[in-house]
């Protein structure tokens, strides 16, 4: 019994981490929506910035120095968490920018079918076999935007690139990974992208002006936090997934849409007819076949390791050296 407690205490921090980030995640559009006026542009800018100095101040508190320090010296490295800040920043700024214009429905179908996403990248890039549910759930996934892009006569663009670019960023980091820890890697990240994040605040500031500081001090204080409303979930995103399994950490990722698109929809009131509702409902077909494919594959390999400690031939050694 000794011996199985800490892993159940882990499997539970893990679970409770993994949450945390989901549940961040998923109120993230009213946060955005609270920093009225600041537009998309000024805020993802800040919310680059402002995530780099977050991340340096636990750098300098943990003294984790040591480890980004290995990876600015492996030109590989470097060159791949340059291709992740790029790829983050295209889904924070298509994020932003949809929440803020009352696409919030939207957001939340990419992050819908994101999961079947990253498994279609699996197995194109990385030439992964899959089995005939998974196939399933990517087919009809494709039929729901088929269906909603037919019936409502256009393409969501949005949900496309969002999870085109979250699917590419865990492509990147899974080549990157635990080489890079999550602190060094979202440091490095945020760095690359300072250059665009001067560049858009200064476009702002000559088109309509900088609101950081010239809203109050109340709406200053909220949009000082976008620092750690960025790093914080991804951190314990990346603190959770290390302690639970991938059959776990494939059933609590919904949580999040499920959020935006009750958000969207029910808070904010974004049209809901019956064309997008049959299209969100054949998305949800193809989660609870994902879903249903993932509990399966999980207990088979919870029976396949049972198995094999059951086959495991007996212990011999000596009394004294078990002590």
């Amino acid at each position: 019994m000794i011996t199985y407690a800490p892993r159940r205490a882990d499997n539970g921090a893990g679970v409770a981490y993994t949450i945390g980030a989901y549940l961040i995640w998923g109120v993230l559009p009213l946060y955005f929506l609270l920093l009225t006026p600041t537009g998309p542009w000024e805020l993802v800018a800040w919310r680059v910035l402002l995530s780099l100095v977050f991340c340096m101040l636990l750098l300098a508190i943990t003294r984790g120095w040591g480890p980004l320090l290995t990876v600015v010296r492996q030109p590989r490295l470097l060159a791949l968490t340059a291709l992740a800040g790029v790829l983050i920043y295209v889904n924070w700024q298509v994020f932003v920018l949809a929440a803020l214009s009352d696409h919030i429905v939207e957001t939340s179908l990419g992050y819908f079918i994101n999961p079947i996403t990253t498994v279609l990248l699996g197995v194109f890039v990385l030439r992964e076999r899959i089995r005939r549910l998974q196939w399933a759930a990517i087919s009809i996934a494709a039929l729901a935007v088929i269906v909603i892009v037919a019936a409502l006569g256009t393409v969501p663009w949005i949900a496309l690139t969002l999870t085109a670019s979250f699917g590419l960023y865990g492509l990147v980091k899974k080549k990157i990974g635990p080489a890079v820890d999550a602190v060094s890697g979202l440091t490095l990240e945020s760095f690359w992208l300072i250059p665009i994040a001067v560049v858009q605040l200064v476009l702002v500031e000559q088109d309509t002006g900088i609101t950081f500081g010239g809203e109050g001090v109340l709406h200053a204080a909220l949009l000082a936090f976008a620092g750690v409303a960025t790093a914080v979930p991804l951190l314990l995103f990346a603190a959770g997934t290390r302690r639970i399994s991938l059959a776990a950490v494939g059933i609590l990722q919904f949580i999040t849409p499920v959020m935006q698109f009750v958000i969207g929809a029910g808070v904010r009131g974004e049209p809901m007819p019956p064309e997008r509702w049959a299209g969100f409902f054949i998305v949800w077909v193809a989660i609870a076949v994902f879903v249903v494919d993932i509990l399966l594959a999980s207990r088979r390999e919870r029976h396949r390791r049972a198995v094999a400690e059951h086959q495991k031939p007996a212990s011999h050694d000596k009394p004294a050296e078990l002590i």
